[in-house]
């Protein structure tokens, strides 16, 4: 089971009644509650298929991939435990009153989850509300209190369907809606994928809605569009100085939004900004220490067991290394860009595992992949790859070349999956290699071969001086002599193959191949000097 990674958790938590108020429809509806509405919500945790279902006291259980019967245990175990409430995906309508039924006997609340909804957003939500319950610190006014509520009453103030997002347009948190004829696709999507639908953030950019966002303190209107499914909506950028947190935005229902919406959306911005500004002070110190235990454990500085106690992960479960780097340079790219990136990488591999982390080092970005399923193999792990790599280049117009490292046992091996990520990587950026993403198995030979010139590159007595006589005379003439042998010994000795590659005429390719013979004394007809000169003339030219 995943649990909380924060410093220390709230001391005090929600009621169900609270959480039922800030998230509702359309992303969980209740099903059962035994115990009443005033059920006490403290903490929040992934119960995943292979964990043995342990809960613990006022915990909300996200029952991930247990569906129908296969969630009886977690609701049983929750019961026992004294867990607050089990929430589930259903398959079916005619699952609900089973499971319902076990959780009364059980003694714990159940909620469903929407089968579009994402558990790591549910996961998100659901820890917000609990982070943003007042402490009673002194000074704390109402302007600091949560996004939900902030939202809510946006909502009544403007006559509008409200919703925070961050500036990766991911839901923060929305207002409640009572009427679901009032609420228009994009809004229902944006709730259930946890952030705008892409199409629609396409024609949002075209229309140059995020650049003014991102340039004015302004109110925006954007009109509606009843082809699209959309209706009117107002939007102002969350701002902390010169920099933006977030937008809020709000949809128009049925009725007009009321004559102070501009002004009643302003205050509400500067409020969010108290807000968003304090969560991010609270988990910077947090967020650095991780980064720095990541980056360590990766380069094989520090063990393990720093980075497992700070998270409460397991480091007897299988985890993994993801490696990427910027297209086919090594080169550190701007502050800005590489901000971007991993701010994409880092939302779609938490998309996928609760627990990966993103962290830099150099000129590359790794994703270490802790307490990974038993049951996951090196394909997946490559299908989330490709994923992010296809991202970036439709998102940020960006080339990402990236690397599976070996899935191995715990955490203390994590250097051996980063170093099988690195060789990948340098093989792809030597070599040309077309491939977006890849793992050893797919370019094993590649490698292998990248390995091997590295060796000769970097010792010069293993060369034959014949070779290199070869590419100076090449070097100092304009000749083409080396790159003529080089395609003819790729060819398999196949000149009008070769010629092909070149674009010469074959009789051309073989005066140059007797041309090169007589300069150096090769003999071409020699397997051993073949195998070397095929070799020794990759070798990037010195410069």
């Amino acid at each position: 089971m995943e649990r909380a990674t924060a410093a220390s958790p709230p001391p005090t938590g929600i009621s169900l009644r609270q959480l039922l108020m800030s998230l509702g429809e359309p992303l969980v509806e209740l099903q059962a509650a035994p115990a009443g509405l005033d059920v006490e919500i403290r903490s929040v945790a992934l119960l995943d298929p292979e964990d043995p279902p342990i809960t613990h006291p006022g915990e909300l259980v996200l029952a991930i991939g247990a569906r129908g019967r296969a969630a009886f245990p977690a609701l049983r175990a929750g019961g026992r435990d004294g867990a607050a409430a089990v929430a589930v995906k259903l398959d079916t309508p005619g699952q609900a009153a089973a499971l319902s039924a076990t959780a009364v006997e059980a003694g714990i609340a159940l909620l469903s989850v929407r089968s579009e909804a994402r558990w790591e957003q549910v996961d998100a939500l659901v820890r917000a509300a609990l982070e943003s319950v007042p402490q009673g610190r002194p000074g704390e006014g109402p302007e600091e209190g949560d996004l939900f509520s902030l939202a809510q009453t946006t909502a009544v103030l403007t006559g509008g369907i409200v919703s925070i997002e961050d500036t990766a347009n991911r839901v923060l948190a929305y207002s409640r809606s009572t009427d679901s004829d009032e609420v228009d696709d994009l809004r229902r999507l944006s709730i259930l994928g946890w952030q705008g639908p892409e199409a629609y953030l396409a024609r949002l950019r075209k229309w140059g809605v995020f650049q003014r966002l991102r340039a004015s303190d302004e109110v925006i209107c954007i009109d509606s569009h009843p082809e699209l499914g959309i209706r009117r909506r107002l939007a102002v950028a969350i701002r902390s100085g010169e920099r933006q947190l977030g937008t809020i935005w709000v949809q128009e229902g049925s009725a007009p939004l009321t004559e102070h919406s501009d002004q009643a959306l302003l205050g509400a911005a500067r409020v969010a900004a108290l807000h968003l500004v304090r969560r991010r002070r609270e988990l910077s110190a947090d967020l650095t220490l991780t980064r720095t235990l990541a980056a360590g454990l990766l380069e094989g500085s520090t063990g393990p067991q720093p980075l497992a106690n700070h998270l409460a992960l397991d480091a007897a479960r299988p985890a993994a290394v993801l490696g990427f780097s910027y297209g086919t340079a090594e080169a550190t790219p701007p502050e800005l860009t590489r901000s971007e990136v991993s701010n994409l990488i880092s939302v779609h591999t938490a998309a996928r595992h609760r627990s990966a982390l993103v962290t830099q080092v150099d000129a590359r970005i790794y994703v270490l992949l802790p307490q990974l399923p038993r049951s996951i193999d090196t394909g997946t792990l490559r299908g989330w790859g490709q994923a992010i790599a296809e991202a970036a280049g439709r998102h940020l117009g960006m080339s990402l070349r990236g690397s599976v490292g070996c899935i191995v046992p715990g955490l203390g091996e994590v250097p051996e999956s980063r170093r099988e990520a690195d060789r990948i990587l340098d093989a792809m950026v030597s070599a040309g290699v077309a491939t977006t993403v890849a793992a050893l198995p797919d370019i094993q030979a590649e490698v292998l071969v990248s390995e091997v010139l590295t060796l000769l590159s970097a010792h010069p007595e293993m060369r034959d001086p014949r070779l290199t006589a070869l590419v100076t005379h090449d070097s100092r003439s304009q000749g083409q002599l080396a790159e003529s042998v080089l395609a003819y010994l790729n060819a398999f000795g196949d000149v009008r193959a070769a010629a092909t590659e070149l674009h010469v005429h074959p009789n051309t390719l073989r005066y140059r191949i007797r041309r090169a013979e007589e300069l150096t004394g090769l003999d071409l007809s020699r397997p051993d000097q073949r195998l070397l000169a095929m070799l020794q003339l990759r070798l990037p030219p010195a410069s």
